[in-house]
């Protein structure tokens, strides 16, 4: 039993960063229906701009609050400089894009700071928080995820501008007709996601620690996460990101071992894709001809 509290425990915390990096991916995807292939990437390079300033000595909280501040801005440049002049480009075009902006944030990250892998601090006292299951770092990391989670849930649930933000991923031919600026409103969300991705940098950095090619597992394990939830739903994708934690660890200790893990996250995407392509809780669109 104490085996199993333990997995599951591991798996909430794997799921809370596979949980933000699935919401900023149906993020981008409701303003673009782009899968931003290099969300893991922008993350990385978040985070090792993060750890720069927690070696000049800056506190660890300041420079959380200014990672999410340049992780906005650098994600929205990407979006003006990049994606938006791209806007009617074929599809094909389009991934083709997200491949390059995967391999330059990359190779960016390795060129600055290095392929040597980084210790990480973590802002949470050491320790075991929850008997034996759980250190601080991990009941922080999950405690940040639904601190985030619910600040978005009543940003764009209570306020004008998530609500207008909503409007324009659903329809924004109807979104222009009201006199919102669609445009802005695509560039407030690849900040968001943007930010979104640097919190989960910096939660995972301190497990697994910190090189150019830490959130390359964690893009797939979100990717299925936001494939179960729905990837036009940032409620599913939550759900469905902490879903994966969860199952991947009770597979890899108890179905697959730890070798296939990975493979068994393909696994569910497939198997996503083939039983319920709207997810658990996207939107099926019937369209009449």
């Amino acid at each position: 039993m104490d085996g199993l509290l333990l997995q599951l425990a591991s798996g909430l915390t794997s799921g809370a960063a596979y949980a933000l990096v699935a919401l900023a991916l149906v993020m981008i995807f409701q303003s673009t229906h782009h899968i931003n292939f290099a969300q893991g990437e922008m993350a990385v390079f978040s985070t090792f701009l993060a750890l720069a300033g927690i070696e000049a000595g800056m506190p660890y909280w300041l420079v959380f609050a200014l990672t999410i501040v340049a992780s906005f801005v650098v994600a929205g440049l990407v979006h003006l400089v990049i994606i938006r002049p791209l806007r009617d480009a074929p599809v094909l075009a389009m991934v083709t894009v997200f491949i390059g902006l995967y391999m330059a944030f990359h190779a960016m990250a390795g060129w600055i700071f290095g392929y040597q892998i980084k210790i990480f601090p973590s802002p949470f006292p050491q320790g075991l928080a929850i008997g034996r299951l759980m250190s601080a770092h991990e009941v922080g990391s999950i405690l940040v995820t639904c601190v985030l989670v619910g600040a978005l849930f009543a940003f764009f649930r209570f306020t004008p501008v998530g609500l207008a933000m909503r409007g324009a991923a659903d329809n924004p031919v109807s979104a222009r007709l009201l006199g919102h600026n669609v445009g802005l409103l695509v560039l407030l969300g690849w900040g968001l996601a943007g930010a979104i991705g640097s919190v989960a940098g910096m939660m995972v950095a301190p497990v697994v620690f910190l090189d150019p090619a830490m959130m390359s597992g964690v893009l797939i394990y979100a990717f299925a996460g936001a494939l179960i939830g729905g990837i036009d739903s940032p409620v599913g994708a939550v759900i469905g990101g902490f879903l994966v934690g969860i199952l991947e660890n009770l597979s890899g200790a108890y179905l697959v071992g730890s070798e296939l893990k990975f493979a068994f996250a393909l696994v569910l995407i497939v198997a996503v894709l083939i039983v319920r392509p709207a997810g658990l809780m996207g939107r099926k669109l019937v369209t009449r001809v």
